[in-house]
């Protein structure tokens, strides 16, 4: 059985207080959630101290980005090692803010993602087209690309740590959203890559992220190869978080 997940990734936002009051008020109303669903809170590194101090036992933490590399002179960055010693269950890779303004290339989330899944982490792996590659056509065979470059160091007794998370880029904090039906056939496509990559696909979780609200959550996650949702600005609110999250069908 694939694993429910609705992850909350607040880029570039937060402060001790917001770690305070809203990750208390997100684990609080996320207690009598009863359809399963994991919820994953992922805020600024220099922030996940004090998150994953307020989780407790309801909530998992991650962390937006660590270096492709395990230790060593790299000012600035983190290792998936220390993600870990800081409470870490998950780690985002490749997000498209990290691919189109910091230049991540699908080898340097390939070298990330060994890291963080050999050091006992889930890797979430970022994926998407842009508008002018779907327009063109190309949108499968671009996420094709990113899916099979992304997760080449994947090992065989690995892929129990690997989520994959499609967020076509031109939907990102757009208020775009793919079409209910659109992001399954994309979900669809990712899967049956996932298997001709001799990965166990029905057993992988992919998520949708790209503008999630409480009023799409629903129809998006009813889709048979949906797992939940990597949300941006939405987890930024706990009600509306907890509504996406409580959006997602129970496992049966």
């Amino acid at each position: 059985m694939r694993r429910k997940i609705v992850a909350g990734n607040w880029k570039m936002n937060g402060s001790k207080d917001l770690a305070q009051a809203l990750v208390g008020d997100v684990r609080s109303q996320a207690a009598s959630l009863d359809n399963g669903v994991e919820v994953v809170i992922i805020p600024p590194a220099i922030y996940v101290g004090d998150v994953a101090a307020k989780a407790g036992d309801v909530l998992s933490v991650g962390v937006q980005n660590v270096g492709q590399w395990a230790s060593g002179a790299y000012t600035g960055e983190i290792s998936a090692e220390m993600a870990r010693d800081q409470g870490c269950h998950y780690v985002l890779v490749g997000h498209s803010e990290r691919r189109q303004i910091f230049g991540e290339t699908d080898e340097i989330v390939a070298e990330k993602v060994g890291r963080v899944v050999a050091g006992g982490l889930y890797a979430v792996v970022c994926v998407g087209e842009t508008l002018e590659e779907r327009e063109a056509g190309r949108a499968e065979a671009v996420v094709a690309s990113q899916v099979k470059k992304g997760l080449a160091k994947v090992g065989p007794d690995q892929w129990q740590r690997v989520v994959v998370a499609y967020e076509p880029v031109w939907a990102i904090g757009t208020g775009k959203t793919a079409t209910a039906q659109d992001a399954q056939a994309m979900h669809a496509s990712i899967r049956k890559v996932l298997l001709e990559m001799g990965a166990p696909a029905d057993e992988i979780s992919l998520l949708y992220g790209g503008s999630v609200k409480a009023d799409n959550a629903a129809a998006l996650f009813a889709e048979p190869d949906i797992d939940g949702g990597l949300i941006g600005g939405a987890s930024l609110i706990a009600e509306d978080f907890v509504s996406i999250c409580r959006s997602v069908p129970a496992s049966t």
